[in-house]
């Protein structure tokens, strides 16, 4: 690849990496986005200790694409949301709603 898209992937991964270095729950998503609104709902349901939720809108980033390419590459997924737990991605609403289902019903 190119030197510019070698760097926009690799500020792509370290602006991934830096959100979900921590314990919090964060959903990489668009505020556009019906299911990531969706998706915060249910996780504010969940009694998340006070700001250790957090909700990343990718359209405000210019390197959107990137990072959605990164998420890919992560995740196996491109679509938002991408909620992770820390290091780890539980998936996207659909994924999120099972979980919740088999926890709270």
């Amino acid at each position: 690849g190119s030197f510019s898209g070698e760097l926009n992937f690799r500020m792509a991964q370290q602006f991934v990496a830096s959100h979900i270095a921590s314990d919090k729950v964060i959903v990489f998503g668009k505020n556009s986005c019906p299911f990531c609104h969706g998706a915060l709902d249910l996780l504010k349901e969940l009694n998340i200790k006070p700001g250790h939720l957090a909700f990343i809108d990718l359209t405000s980033q210019k390197n959107m694409d990137d990072i959605q390419d990164y998420l890919m590459q992560l995740t196996g997924a491109r679509t938002v949301p991408q909620i992770f737990i820390g290091e780890t991605c539980i998936g996207g609403f659909t994924d999120l709603d099972r979980q919740h289902e088999c926890l709270f019903r």
